[in-house]
């Protein structure tokens, strides 16, 4: 059994809402499913699956990661490295202090930007049916299921009013 990708193009966001159901009805994982529109609609106005983002964890990691690495850097440089200036210690808080300051806000925003393109699914490698429509009004419904399952997702995405069907090297005109 392969896995194909189909669309369903809708003219207006009732007709996309009603195909979600009708998806979740059929027994189609909620994960499997997502609506690509060119126009900015609050989260969850389709009634679709709302993923939980994880992105404060990645900027929390980066933080402690690098942290951790600036106590290392700064105590074992002046460890090897001993100057002794006028009877002062040899471990200098307060001069480690704006190295371990840099290095944590460095690995947090770097951990950030990945977690950024993490969280994005970026780059996006597999190549899912796509129509430049979108970018003008319509709606789309992009469904990722096996081919044994192809009819019944066809079936549903047409009966909630989708204006054409497009499958992964395949069309359908309804």
């Amino acid at each position: 059994m392969s896995k194909l990708s189909i669309l369903g193009l809708y003219d207006n966001p009732d007709s996309a809402a009603d195909a979600l159901d009708a998806l979740s009805e059929s027994g189609f994982d909620s994960n499997n499913f997502d609506v690509l529109t060119g126009t900015p609609y609050p989260e969850g106005a389709f009634g679709e699956h709302t993923p939980q983002h994880r992105l404060f964890r990645f900027p929390l990691f980066g933080a402690i990661v690098g942290l951790t690495l600036s106590i290392f850097l700064t105590t074992t440089t002046q460890v090897v490295y001993p100057l002794v200036t006028g009877g002062k210690p040899i471990l200098s808080i307060f001069a480690m202090l704006v190295i371990m300051y840099e290095m944590t806000m460095l690995s947090a925003v770097v951990t950030t930007v990945i977690g950024i393109l993490f969280e994005s699914r970026l780059p996006n490698i597999s190549m899912n049916v796509y129509d430049s429509r979108i970018t003008e009004g319509l709606i789309g419904v992009s469904l990722v299921c096996t081919s044994d399952k192809k009819e019944q997702a066809e079936k549903a995405l047409k009966d909630s009013g989708a204006i054409e069907i497009k499958s992964s090297g395949k069309q359908s005109d309804f």
